[in-house]
């Protein structure tokens, strides 16, 4: 595109730890948006310069999808479509061998307005405690044992689809894996027990949209935040309880965005909606928002951004994709890309360097800056269409395309 560019009492305390920090080490990235659903990469090797091209180490055909590769331990997940069934696969991340593959059949139809997009999973699974939790693209929710690729339990697809299928993915919190189920003016935000898939917990006051939920602590109470078809809501984890809500909608209802948080603001961005921070405040048994700054220079569609020491980095689809950095403190833009850049980005971050990986297949790597758009390289990673997010970690970097999944390094 044009213009891109006591000692056994503390012993044991520090094996527990050595223990967790290895545990953590090895989920390099668990679920959508990584670790803490936030973009932020927490094991990246940078180089000492930038080399002129990329390794590719091994590229497999794994399905249609925009599913994001999850990398825990020395394996990757893969969640696509293959001809008629929804297959889940757990692949060697050095070498790109099946380890094993776990399918069902997903009989689906789709609305002729999504059809670029191929009938593939947009949800990306989550990784947590030995377990796998998909959202099929028709709404089959299922468990899967990380393992051996063993169902564990599976609801079958609701009676009615989001407009354009499903795109959120799941999320888990202790005992609960909590998804928005249903579809178009029918839905319900539901939490299921992570071992047997009882419904714990169900709210059924929108339908959902098309982001995924992040659970934060609030008002020292621990909720889900997420859009909805016609609203922005923060739900009780333990309870189902809605807490608080704000209206909010897109154009052609498309509100894909992901909540992103800075100090005590929940940032709120959509199509056509500028960006806005706002409070979350509890005052005796009532919950109130209240907005802290709001732009419309800006405004976000598809892509989520990351916000790095203050700033958020993000492709705003004004001006036909246009880079730009926002002070969180203030709202003011502090820069803006030329326009044109592209259609969509899956941003991720490590430290101060962002990784842009456009829809066209070309990543750019970014240094965030308050002053300007400073791009450090760019590399063509894929023959066709990037929209999932990449995984990252050390000198990885595992790109999933329309059908295949590749495994590039820095040397």
């Amino acid at each position: 595109m044009a213009m891109k560019h006591q000692p056994l009492t503390w012993m044991a305390i520090l094996v527990g730890l050595m223990g967790f920090a290895a545990a953590a080490a090895g989920q390099d990235w668990p679920q959508w948006r990584g670790p803490k659903r936030d973009g932020a990469v927490t094991a990246f090797m940078e180089p000492a310069s930038w080399p002129g091209g990329l390794i590719e180490r091994w590229k497999v055909d794994v399905g249609l999808g925009y599913a994001t590769p999850l990398l825990v331990g020395d394996r990757i997940y893969m969640y696509t479509r293959q001809k008629d069934d929804e297959v889940m696969m757990a692949l060697d991340a050095g070498s790109g061998k099946v380890i094993w593959r776990s399918s069902y059949p997903a009989a689906f139809k789709m609305n002729p307005a999504t059809s670029r997009h191929g009938p593939g999973p947009k949800s990306t699974p989550t990784f947590a405690e030995g377990r796998l939790f998909t959202l099929g693209i028709s709404g089959i929710v299922t468990a899967f044992d990380a393992e051996t690729g063993k169902r564990l339990w599976q609801k079958p697809a609701p009676p009615v689809q989001p407009m354009f299928h499903t795109g959120m993915s799941p999320v888990v919190d202790g005992r609960l894996v909590m998804v928005h189920v249903g579809g178009h003016e029918n839905g319900a935000l539901r939490a299921f027990d992570v071992a047997t898939g009882e419904v714990r917990w169900s709210w059924d006051g929108d339908g959902p949209a098309y982001g995924s939920p992040v659970v934060v602590d609030l008002g020292g109470t621990r909720q889900v935040v997420t859009f909805t078809q016609r609203n922005f809501v923060g739900v009780s984890v333990a309870t189902g309880e809605l807490l608080w809500r704000r209206p909010y909608t897109t154009q052609s209802a498309t509100t894909a965005q992901t909540p992103i948080f800075h100090k005590d603001a929940v940032i709120e961005t959509g199509r056509g909606n500028g960006i806005t921070a706002f409070r979350v405040a509890r005052r005796g048994n009532q919950w109130t928002t209240e907005n802290v700054w709001h732009t419309d220079d800006v405004s976000v569609h598809l892509s989520d951004a990351v916000a790095v020491d203050g700033v958020l980095f993000g492709l705003s689809h004004l001006n036909s994709g246009q880079y730009f950095g926002l002070d969180l403190d203030t709202g003011r833009v502090l820069w803006t890309s030329g326009p044109r850049q592209a259609e969509h980005a899956a941003i991720a971050r490590a430290g101060n360097t962002i990784f842009s990986l456009e829809d066209d297949a070309e990543l750019v790597v970014v240094r965030q800056s308050r002053s300007s758009f400073e791009p450090l390289a760019r590399y063509k990673v894929a023959t066709s269409e990037t929209w999932a997010q990449p995984a990252i970690s050390k000198n990885r970097l595992f790109v999933k395309d329309v059908s295949s999944l590749t495994l590039w390094t820095l040397d």
